[in-house]
């Protein structure tokens, strides 16, 4: 079909011609996923990634900056009447798991694998990518295609931000997407107003008095004050925390001493908090602080504690969310959409969310009869999500900009 016919089908029709578009490339997108799932990079590590990434927008015509964020790719599309800018955002990134799938696309390195499926993300915005360029007539505004690098906690999309990817055109909305195994392909899910949760750090260096295990009482233990604190810090979310304001605080790791008969010097505490709502992120903080320094008097240790704020709490803007999920049902009907819960992960989209009204779609990716989860050596999701991610997202963009 010529791009005169597209876009008289598009506007007749846009289910129709947009599905019609997506049968024609799906073939084409389900090679470049399982080629980059076969050659999965780390965070900031991305040059082979973002190198199909730029072969395949050089090849549909549609240009594009690299090294933005170090190792991402934006793409702008031009619409056919004035507008504003709406980004489109895919992580690229893979996990440092050794697969177990036994697929015949399987990771060719080992210790590493697209084990949250962003190789799903990439192939999709390529394919909407697609979509998009021949839809621009219709489109009143410009497509800012950011594939973005690092997603997995090393600092990506501050990075692209840090590079000027808000500006040249200045980004004015922002559209997100992640799949979900727990939902069937060919589904979509939405939260209105906080979905995810601002992810943070802490360590506590306990610091005692080291000595003979047989005579205790000549030492400061920081392992037995160690495990009093960390008793105490389940106490923040409970006891402290608006229980209203769902929280987390997990401690993930403590490490401290070498053998059996010494009382170690210090002791290391690692955990994450995840906290939905700024006062609760706020209480968090401050009362993990608290009882840290209270160990002085209780347990005569002193306390260290680094806390690092990550990213912020991801909070769905209806600006976004309302046009595109109209969109969605438009393409795929009433029953592919549901409203769903929040729930406590991170993710740095909420970083362009945060500076711009944004939305991030919940795409189903299971394959029938498994029962898979993110972040899991034998991840397999349905590759017909890609198709119908590119789908609802196209329709998403038009409903936005149309």
């Amino acid at each position: 079909m010529s791009q005169t016919g597209t876009s008289a089908a598009l506007a007749n029709d846009p289910a129709t011609a947009i599905r019609a578009i997506v049968d024609r490339i799906e073939n084409g997108l389900i090679e470049i996923r399982r080629d980059i799932h076969a050659h999965p990079e780390l965070g900031f590590e991305e040059v082979r990634t973002a190198g199909v990434v730029s072969a395949e927008l050089t090849r549909l015509g549609i240009a594009h900056r690299t090294g933005i964020g170090k190792t991402g790719v934006v793409g702008i599309i031009e619409g056919g009447r004035p507008g504003p800018v709406l980004a489109i955002r895919a992580d690229m990134d893979a996990l440092p798991i050794l697969e177990k799938t036994g697929l015949p696309f399987a990771s060719t390195k080992e210790g590493l694998m697209h084990a949250c499926g962003h190789d799903i993300h990439t192939t999709t915005l390529l394919g909407v990518a697609a979509v998009l360029k021949e839809m621009a007539p219709q489109l009143a505004g410009t497509i800012k295609l950011v594939f973005q690098p690092a997603e997995e906690g090393i600092g990506g999309m501050a990075a692209m931000i840090a590079d000027g990817v808000m500006d040249s055109p200045k980004i004015d909305l922002a559209l997100g997407f992640h799949n979900h195994p727990e939902m069937a392909a060919g589904t979509f899910g939405y939260v209105r107003g906080p979905t995810l949760a601002a992810s943070d750090k802490f360590d506590i260096v306990v610091r005692g008095k080291s000595g003979h295990a047989a005579y205790p009482h000549t030492t400061v233990d920081p392992l037995i004050a160690a495990a009093h604190l960390v008793t105490q810090l389940q106490t923040v979310v409970t006891r402290e925390v608006n229980a209203m304001h769902p929280a987390v605080v997990t401690v993930g790791a403590i490490q401290g001493g070498t053998t059996y008969n010494i009382i170690p010097d210090s002791c290391l505490i690692k955990g994450t908090v995840r906290t939905l709502h700024t006062r609760a992120r706020d209480t968090a903080e401050a009362a993990i602080k608290r009882l840290a320094a209270g160990m002085k008097d209780g347990m005569r240790v002193e306390c260290d504690v680094s806390y690092r704020r990550g990213v912020p709490p991801l909070v769905n803007h209806d600006t976004v969310l309302d046009p595109a999920i109209s969109g969605v049902r438009k393409q795929f009907g009433e029953a592919a959409v549901s409203q769903g819960e929040p729930n406590l992960g991170g993710e740095d989209f909420a970083l362009m969310a945060e500076l711009v009204p944004g939305f991030q779609l919940r795409v189903g990716s299971s394959q029938p009869g498994r029962r898979d989860r993110l972040h899991n050596s034998a991840y397999q999701p349905d590759e017909r999500c890609i198709g119908f991610g590119v789908q609802a997202l196209s329709r998403a963009a038009l409903e936005i900009l149309g």
